[in-house]
């Protein structure tokens, strides 16, 4: 039998298909080994294929590099998430350009209760370092569990993870390139250092080089994963700021430190503040009373909060989309969004995952019905 996995990568490896148009390739066929198994004239029939990409998707060689991707994972005992899968992190599942599968060195909880994505200029200043060594480090006496994600690039990245490590804080790596290396080469030994209480996650299979269009791209995960992504210091233009506009989109918190009036260094995170994007943070106890974190309360699990999600809700009387489905022969998902009162970026995950466990089908022109 052939490891479903090779699917799973191979889906993600085709010229031309990205995430969203993966999830409607999903969503249309049933799952990944459908997709390679359907014949070229059905394939160039759904929406947003056509003659091309249904050629890609034939190509055997697609097969044969993820068969080496999946050779090189268990070589290295590297994680595999797949979006479908029970373990894939829920923050993350919400957005709706989530990576399909990416992958996971490491040793760390990626559900964690408490997550938060901090991020700025490459070119930090004594004020910036000083500002994320201080709020990771107060954080730290107030929340021992909580996981600190940003990108191990130099300047405001390397910091909150050193500073993460220091505090015995987890923290993750989202990284924008192949697990088959470490860029810059400079930040290895930290990236080591985090493989023991944290980890390095990417999207990108073995052999992806660290090219500038990658890392706008991993910025989607680095604010998908967070409760809340924290500029601490950022230019008028940077990477960080593209982070916390994805973080706005998704409507996570996005905070960021004020600078002077003036600071090129700064320039940045005042516009978020000045433009409401961001939140105006001075430290550990602003950033907790923003987020309304009750410190004192007993840890809810994530998944007790987003019961939407649970899979295992498969009933019915268990599940409020299919209470609601089962009073309609038909709904299109606008109609379900609204009785819901959910997001339809939520909503579609939930349909998706309903629908690959069978219990619902679509069809078209996004209307929804029972099996």
């Amino acid at each position: 039998m052939t490891d479903k996995r090779i699917y799973q990568i191979g889906l993600t490896m085709i010229n031309g298909v990205g995430d969203i148009l993966a999830r409607h390739l999903l969503q249309t066929l049933g799952d990944a080994e459908a997709v390679f198994a359907e014949k070229k004239p059905l394939l160039e029939k759904v929406p947003g294929i056509g003659s091309h990409i249904a050629a890609e998707i034939k190509r055997p060689e697609i097969l044969q590099r993820a068969e080496k991707e999946l050779a090189f994972i268990e070589k290295n005992n590297i994680s595999c998430y797949y979006l479908a899968d029970t373990d894939y992190p829920l923050r993350l599942r919400e957005c709706p350009d989530a990576p399909v599968l990416f992958y996971f060195k490491g040793n760390t909880d990626l559900d964690a209760t408490r997550i938060i994505s901090v991020v700025g200029t490459r070119n930090a200043t004594e004020y910036g370092r000083g500002l994320t060594e201080s709020l990771i480090k107060d954080l730290a006496e107030t929340i021992p569990g909580l996981l600190v994600v940003s990108g191990l690039a130099y300047g405001i990245d390397i910091c909150a993870h050193r500073s993460a490590l220091r505090s015995q804080l987890p923290t993750v790596a989202v990284l924008a390139h192949g697990l088959d290396r470490i860029y810059p080469s400079s930040h290895r030994n930290t990236a080591v250092e985090l493989l023991e209480s944290g980890g390095l996650l990417t999207d990108f299979p073995s052999g992806t080089e660290p090219d500038r269009p990658n890392f706008l791209r991993r910025n989607r995960i680095v604010a998908g994963m967070s409760d809340c992504t924290i500029v601490v210091e950022s230019a008028e233009k940077g990477g960080s700021l593209v982070t916390a506009d994805i973080a706005f989109s998704y409507g996570r918190d996005v905070c960021s430190f004020p600078g002077r009036v003036g600071d090129n260094h700064s320039k940045g995170c005042n516009n978020l503040i000045r433009q409401n994007k961001a939140g105006l943070i001075t430290s550990a106890d602003d950033l907790i009373s923003a987020l309304c974190w009750d410190i004192q309360a007993t840890a809810t699990p994530v998944q007790a909060e987003l019961p939407f999600f649970d899979t295992d809700i498969s009933t019915p009387e268990q599940n409020p989309v299919l209470a609601i489905m089962r009073t309609q022969n038909e709904i299109h998902i606008n109609e379900l969004a609204l009785a819901l009162d959910m997001p339809v970026h939520q909503l579609s995950t939930q349909l998706f995952e309903l629908e690959i466990s069978g219990k619902i089908k679509v069809l078209p022109g996004n209307i929804y019905k029972l099996s």
